[in-house]
């Protein structure tokens, strides 16, 4: 049965962006971008809220044939290099589902052919029969709205946070419900201050 995984980057403080709702402010390192490219490529579909979608859909399909960078010292250049583009073209080729009640996906966005929408309604009925199919991961990149319904539904397998070196002080917060979690994995990266805690969803609490 296929698990749904959630992963996300979060600030010491519990924080996923700042006030203003920039999550810029956390270290999207090398380290973030080697572990994304590990989730995706372990995932046979991605799901994501429409907001997340609608910010995605306009960046990630581009970067994998973007022109090298004059400055390969530049931040553009890690922004190109072949981790990002390795997401980029799995992101391009992975079936991606939405969950939104705003409609179907505009018809000249990059991945209008890639992308199924499901009502909210409908999402935990559409997850019991997907977790049918196939043997990969069905995996959630930011969409914390999209997730934080589906943790309290009782329907997260495993939650995968970065946990930036950051305290925001303010901000908005990660989690919107409470849960009960089991820790699988402590993983850290050469070269960064990030560390990525991996736990298992053992209930969710009204």
């Amino acid at each position: 049965m296929r698990r749904l995984i959630v992963n996300n980057i979060v600030s010491l403080d519990g924080c996923y962006a700042d006030a203003t709702g920039n999550p810029l402010v956390l270290t999207m390192d090398a380290a973030f971008d080697q572990a994304n490219l590990d989730s995706i490529s372990a995932a046979d579909q991605v799901l994501l809220g429409r907001d997340s979608f609608e910010g995605f859909s306009s960046y990630w399909p581009f970067i994998a044939d973007a022109p090298e960078p004059d400055d390969p010292d530049s931040t553009e250049a890690r922004a190109l290099d072949e981790v990002n583009r390795a997401i980029s073209r799995r992101y391009n080729a992975v079936p991606k589902v939405v969950v939104s009640d705003r409609g179907p996906i505009a018809a000249e966005n990059a991945w209008a052919r890639t992308t199924t929408v499901v009502a909210r309604r409908d999402i935990a009925a559409w997850l019991a029969d997907a977790r049918q199919i196939g043997d990969g991961d069905i995996v959630v990149f930011g969409s914390r709205r999209t997730w934080n319904g589906l943790l309290s539904g009782g329907l997260v397998d495993e939650l995968h946070l970065m946990i930036s070196p950051t305290v925001l002080g303010e901000g908005v917060r990660l989690f919107g419900v409470p849960a009960d979690l089991d820790l699988i994995e402590c993983r850290r990266f050469e070269g960064s201050a990030n560390v990525q805690l991996r736990y298992r969803v053992l209930a969710a609490r009204a």
